[in-house]
């Protein structure tokens, strides 16, 4: 299933004919702002599209495409930050409980499972919770709650983003390639479901090794 915030498919067409009518950088830009952001809103439907129209039309530069997804999400990201160091952690989660809150997407178990990891993890927690489902736009979070060098977080966060964005820019060239327009939707979703299966599959070696190096220090 797409890791969308807004996951019903209607909606989640609706999205991605609106790209596609009106895509350019700055749109690409502005969406992965949200994404990345408190907002929900779901990178699957920007930089792939974004993607497969500079393959089959020409308009964009796959690898600009990149740049500005990735410029993007670290802005939207330095919000999330920013909101977390200045208005703390007891509005945080006042925030995460209220209908507003719930409105977005976000409750307290989620807030307390980006902190947990986030706690466990250290730093590196940015660069991996780009990768991870349900992790990537709240990992920002516990980073602005912990207050996360400013410049570590910015580092770490756009390695993250660019990886994840290569992998989307990566799907949208092969499907420019190989499937027409209508059913390209379809087919975000499809090979997105195995980019989740990945994510958690390095969660799992990431938290393993993890563990290995704890036993080992002991």
């Amino acid at each position: 299933m797409i890791d969308l915030a807004i996951s019903d498919y209607a909606s989640a067409q609706y999205l991605l004919n609106l790209f596609v009518e009106n895509a350019g950088y700055g749109l690409v830009f502005l969406f992965m702002v949200i994404e990345s952001s408190f907002l929900p809103f779901p990178s699957e439907v920007v930089v792939p599209p974004a993607a497969y129209l500079a393959v089959t039309k020409g308009d964009m530069n796959i690898f600009l495409i990149v740049v500005v997804a990735t410029l993007g999400a670290i802005c939207g990201a330095l919000i999330n930050y920013a909101l977390s160091v200045w208005l703390g952690r007891p509005i945080v989660y006042a925030f995460a409980n209220s209908r507003l809150g719930h409105a977005c997407l976000i409750d307290e178990a989620k807030v307390q499972k980006a902190e947990k990891y986030f706690d466990e993890h250290g730093a590196i927690s940015t660069f991996i919770g780009r990768l991870i489902p349900a992790v990537r736009q709240l990992i920002s979070i516990p980073a602005g709650l912990s207050r996360m060098s400013l410049g570590v977080f910015v580092v770490f966060t756009a390695l993250g983003a660019l990886v994840w964005n290569c992998i989307l820019a990566g799907l949208g060239y092969w499907l420019g390639k190989n499937v027409p327009l209508d059913t390209l939707y379809e087919n975000v979703e499809k090979y997105n479901h195995y980019f989740t299966i990945g994510g958690f599959i390095l969660l799992v070696i990431c938290l393993l090794y993890i563990i290995y190096n704890a036993m080992k220090k002991k």
